[in-house]
């Protein structure tokens, strides 16, 4: 189990050196804290997929932000290895010298969660089982997440550290929302049985639970032909309709509630979402204090 306090909400640092400079991103970031929130995500590959980019942009801007505010020990942040080109893969050696990237990049001694972005078919589990023990005990991480793991590859993990008397993976970060349910069948029982809490990403569905995508509304957004798509489907503009119930009944925005809800499931400590501006924070923030009914969550799914 996790002993860190994430808070009701993790702000995805997937739009820094993307969608938000480093002025919006320094902005987004000091509206976030000053609201109360004190989690961070992101990865070493983040924003690698941007032209001119070669990954780290994300960890860049974050650990600036922390050198200036001087904050390292008011925020939990999580970081990734694996996805990155120039850091590859679970080998031991390529996540030693990944986490010392990280480090330097974040400006920072120690990272609160380092996650394993993928499972790596190629490396033994014993092996990066065995590394992110190794960074725990060196100070340079204090607990290891998986990421994008099957419920048997988690289960086999686990199952090792806990034998050689090693530290386990404590979180598991996986895509999980309102309309993208495929955690629950097998995966979410193995998290509770395990005793390993959910992060989960895509929490919005790619803004789609924002609540701005609508039949024959055009949204100006780099990630809206995904979103769009949902709309295709009768059963998610229902819900779009429950969701706006439940919103107007609390005074809150629509993603506030597909949030709480999300929340509210079993396994899960703290969704992911991000926010492009500052002006897109207010309806996160919403989420904060939010308690859903039994009979809303039942509404919903």
């Amino acid at each position: 189990m996790s002993s860190l306090d994430f808070g009701p909400l993790i702000l995805g640092g997937n739009t820094f050196g993307w969608t938000s400079d480093r002025d919006a991103s320094f902005a987004v970031l000091d509206a976030f804290v000053a609201a109360g929130g004190r989690s961070i995500d992101t990865a070493d590959v983040y924003s690698a997929w941007v032209p001119g980019n070669s990954g780290g942009e994300s960890e860049t801007i974050i650990g600036e932000w922390l050198a200036s505010r001087g904050n390292r020990d008011g925020v939990v942040i999580g970081t990734k290895v694996f996805s990155s080109a120039a850091r590859p893969g679970l080998s031991a050696d390529n996540v030693r010298a990944a986490v010392d990237d990280s480090l330097r990049r974040l400006q920072t001694d120690h990272i609160d969660l380092y996650y394993a972005h993928r499972d790596d078919e190629k490396v033994e589990q014993a092996e990066y089982v065995g590394v992110f023990d190794e960074l725990v005990r060196a100070g340079k991480i204090r607990e290891a997440g998986a990421s994008n793991f099957s419920a048997d590859r988690l289960r086999s993990a686990v199952g090792i550290a806990q034998a050689a008397g090693q530290t386990a993976f404590t979180v598991a970060q996986d895509p999980y929302n309102l309309v993208d349910r495929g955690i629950e069948e097998t995966l979410v029982p193995t998290l509770l049985d395990l005793g390993v809490v959910e992060a989960p990403y895509s929490a919005l569905a790619s803004g789609f639970l924002s609540g701005k995508y609508r039949p024959g509304v055009t949204v100006d957004s780099a990630r809206a032909g995904g979103a769009s798509k949902l709309l295709d489907d009768p059963r998610n503009v229902e819900l779009l309709s429950t969701l706006d119930d439940i919103a107007a009944a609390h005074g809150v925005s629509v993603a506030a509630v597909a949030l709480a809800w999300l929340r509210a499931r079993p396994s899960v400590v703290a969704p992911i979402a991000s926010a492009r501006t500052t002006e897109q924070l207010p309806e996160l923030v919403q989420s904060f204090g939010l308690e859903l009914t039994s009979d809303e969550i039942a509404r919903l799914g």
